[in-house]
C-alpha cells in the first residue's frame, strides 16, 4: 500500500527529516546541510568542509570575536505578510533574503532555514580590510620569525591580503624579545590580540597570569605584575598562538619546520599517555607538541612532558653492550666495563640464568614497556620457570589536569598482558630474597632499582648476576654483570594501555642510538638462547599477533588497527580531569569541544 508508514517516510523531503533528527536546515555556498542546533557557524562550515579563515576562534576556548577575520554572509526568509504562505524552491526549502552587512561566524549559531555565504564580494572585501589592519603595524620579519612554515597570518595574507601596503606612516613599535617565563618569550609587536593564549591560560590552565593592556594600537600583551607566566601548560600558548608572538625558549631558532618531518606518537610520562607529534630531522628530534584527541588529552599537553626528550642523545645514553671489564660506563667512574658484542652479551647472559636454579631467579619489569614487551617478559618468566616476576611502582602528585599520579604510562597494559590486578606484588618479596641471598639471579628491564625500588647498592652486590637493560647509564646499571642498551620510546614501536583504559600506539621516530635494540628484540634474543629454539620472530606485528590470541582484551585486534587515536578495550573507571573539566564547558554552551 502505498500509504504504509514507511512508503509515507521515503516521501519526506531531507528538510522534514532533519527536523526528525533534531537537526537544523542550513544553506552553506549554496548546498543544503543539516546541524544540530546550536551549532556555531564556524563549525557548520568545517563539517561542510568549508574552510572559513580565522585567528582568535579555537574550538577548545570561548569566542569572543576579537579578529573579524572569520566574516561570512548571513541571510533567513523575509517574514511573510499578514495571510500570505513562506516562499518556497523546488526542493520546499524557504527562500532566503540576504543581509547586506557581514556577521563573524565564530560567536553565531545557526537557525532553520538559514543561508551562509563564505564567498562573493562583500565577504571578500571585508577579509581584505582585515587583514590590511591587522599588517598595519606587524613587522616585516618573516624571513628571521620562528613561526615562518605554520604562521596563520604568513598564509592568510597571501589569500585574503591586498599584496601591498597602503600605511606610509611609522609603525607602532611595541616591546621585543621579553621573556615572560622560564620556558617562553614574548615578541609583543608581532602580536595580532586574538586572546588565544589569554583564553588558554584562564579557562584550561587555571592560572590567568596574561592580559591586555592600554589601549587601540598601543595595545599590549603582557604578564600581571609581579607574575611569570610559569604554569606548567605554559607551552601550549605557543601552540596555538596563530602568529610569532609567543615562542619556545627550547625550541627558538633551532631549526625551521618546513625541513621538520611529523610522527603521531604518545608521551610515556605518565599514564594518560597524552598523543603527540615528534617532530625530527635526520636522526634528531627537535620538539615534541601536543596531538588532538578528544578521548585522551584534547589539545593539550603539560611542559614537563613534552620537553623530557633530550636524554634520548645525551651524554648518560648507552650505546654498547658492556660486561664487567676495563671500561666505564657513561658519566660514571665505578665500576668497570669493556664492550662486548651483541651475540656474546646475550649468550653469556643466557648462560649465567640457566646456570641459575629457577627458584633463586627474579625479574623485575616496567610499566614503561609496551605491551608486546610485557608479553615476552611473561613468556620469559615461564621459561626460566621462575614465578617472581614484579613491576617497579612509580607515583607522584597529580595535577588535577593531564598528569596522572602513576608515572608508570602502561600499568593498565601490564595488568591485562601479565594477569593480575596488582603487577607490583612480588617486588617487596624480591627485594627481600636479593637481601637474604635466596634470590642469586636478578633480570631488571628498564627500571632503576636504587633510585625508584627501594634497593642500595650493598643488596645488588650480594648477586651473583645482574642484568639490566636500560636506556640511561644509572646506579643499578653500575652494579650489573651485563648492561644491554635499549630503545627509548620515539625509537620504538609497540601498544600501551593508558589508565582509562584505552589502547595507543608508539611509533618509530628516530632510530636507535649506536647499538641499542628495541627491547622486544632483546628479549625476544635473551628467551631463543635460554630455551634453545630457532624459530625466531621478525616483526612485532607478529609478537602484538600472538599477545592478541592470548590476552583476551586484546582479541581480533592487530597492531595496524589500534589507528593514531586509539581504542578502548578496557572499562577502568578513570576519568582524566582536563577531560571532564572541558565536556563541562561544551554541555554549557562555553565552547565547541
Amino acid at each position: 500500500m502505498s500509504d504504509t508508514p514507511s512508503a509515507t517516510a521515503e516521501l519526506k523531503l531531507p528538510k522534514d527529516l532533519a527536523a526528525e533528527k533534531g537537526l537544523v536546515n542550513v544553506q552553506i555556498d549554496g548546498i543544503w546541510h543539516q546541524f544540530p542546533k546550536g551549532t556555531r557557524m564556524i563549525e557548520a562550515c568545517r563539517q561542510a568542509q568549508v574552510i572559513v579563515p580565522h585567528y582568535c576562534y579555537h574550538p577548545k576556548l570561548s569566542s569572543p570575536g576579537n579578529c573579524r577575520m572569520c566574516l561570512v554572509q548571513m541571510g533567513m526568509p523575509p517574514r511573510p505578510a499578514p495571510g500570505q504562505e513562506p516562499q518556497r524552491d523546488e526542493n520546499g526549502y524557504e527562500i532566503i533574503g540576504w543581509m547586506p552587512r557581514p556577521v563573524i561566524a565564530c560567536a553565531n549559531t545557526i537557525g532553520e532555514n538559514m543561508g551562509i555565504r563564505t564567498t562573493g564580494e562583500l565577504v571578500e572585501k571585508c577579509r581584505e580590510g582585515v587583514m590590511e589592519f591587522l599588517l598595519i603595524n606587524h613587522p616585516l620579519d618573516c624571513p628571521i620569525c620562528d613561526q615562518a612554515g605554520e604562521c596563520r597570518l604568513q598564509e592568510q595574507s597571501v589569500q585574503h591580503g591586498r599584496g601591498v601596503s597602503r600605511f606610509v606612516d611609522m609603525k607602532v613599535k611595541k616591546p621585543k624579545n621579553v621573556e615572560i617565563g622560564p620556558r617562553i618569550r614574548l615578541d609583543d609587536e608581532r602580536c595580532i590580540m586574538c586572546s588565544r593564549c589569554i583564553r588558554f591560560m584562564d579557562e584550561v590552565a587555571s592560572d590567568p597570569v596574561l592580559g591586555f593592556t592600554q589601549r587601540g594600537t598601543h595595545t599590549t600583551l603582557t604578564v600581571h605584575p609581579g607574575r611569570l607566566l610559569d604554569s606548567n601548560y605554559s607551552l601550549n600558548t605557543a601552540d596555538i598562538c596563530p602568529v610569532g608572538a609567543l615562542t619556545s625558549n627550547d625550541f627558538r631558532f633551532q631549526m625551521r619546520v618546513w625541513f621538520l618531518k611529523e610522527t603521531p606518537g604518545i608521551d610515556v610520562n605518565c599514564g594518560t599517555g597524552t598523543n603527540i607529534t615528534i617532530w625530527t630531522r635526520g636522526n634528531k628530534i627537535h620538539r615534541i607538541t601536543p596531538r588532538l584527541n578528544d578521548e585522551v588529552n584534547s589539545a593539550w599537553m603539560p611542559d614537563s612532558h613534552r620537553l623530557n626528550f633530550h636524554y634520548i642523545d645525551g651524554e648518560a645514553r648507552l650505546t654498547e653492550p658492556l660486561e664487567r671489564g676495563t671500561g666505564i660506563l657513561p658519566v660514571s667512574s665505578v665500576p668497570s666495563f669493556s664492550t662486548t658484542t651483541w651475540p656474546a652479551a646475550i649468550a653469556s647472559a643466557a648462560a649465567k640464568i640457566k646456570a641459575t636454579p629457577a627458584a633463586q631467579t627474579a625479574i623485575i619489569a616496567s610499566g614503561r614497556m609496551t605491551n608486546e614487551e610485557l608479553f615476552l617478559t611473561r613468556a620469559l618468566a615461564a621459561e626460566i620457570g621462575t614465578g617472581q616476576l614484579a613491576l617497579v611502582p612509580r607515583f607522584a602528585e597529580a595535577d588535577a589536569l593531564l598528569i596522572a599520579a602513576d608515572r608508570n604510562p602502561n600499568t593498565t597494559g601490564a595488568k591485562l598482558v601479565l594477569g593480575t590486578e596488582d603487577p607490583f606484588a612480588h617486588l617487596d618479596s624480591i627485594r627481600e630474597g636479593v637481601r637474604n641471598g635466596s634470590i642469586k639471579s636478578l633480570i631488571v628491564l628498564g627500571d632503576d632499582l636504587i633510585t625508584d625500588a627501594g634497593f642500595t647498592t650493598e643488596d645488588l652486590g650480594k648477586l651473583d648476576f645482574l642484568l639490566q637493560t636500560s636506556v640511561l647509564a644509572n646506579p643499578t646499571a653500575e652494579q650489573a654483570h651485563i648492561v644491554l642498551p635499549s630503545a627509548a620510546f620515539a625509537e620504538k614501536r609497540g601498544s600501551m594501555v593508558n589508565l582509562a583504559g584505552r589502547l595507543q600506539r608508539l611509533n618509530r621516530a628516530v632510530e636507535p642510538q649506536g647499538q641499542a635494540h628495541d627491547d622486544w628484540e632483546i628479549l625476544r634474543d635473551l628467551l631463543l638462547a635460554i630455551s634453545g629454539d630457532t624459530n625466531q620472530v621478525h616483526q612485532i606485528e607478529d609478537v602484538f599477533k600472538v599477545l592478541a590470541e592470548n590476552v583476551p582484551a586484546f582479541n581480533g585486534l592487530t597492531l595496524s588497527k589500534i589507528g593514531h587515536q586509539g581504542t578502548q578495550i578496557a572499562d577502568t573507571g578513570y576519568q582524566i580531569p582536563l577531560l571532564a573539566n572541558e565536556r563541562a564547558r561544551k554541555a554549557a554552551g562555553l565552547i565547541n569541544g
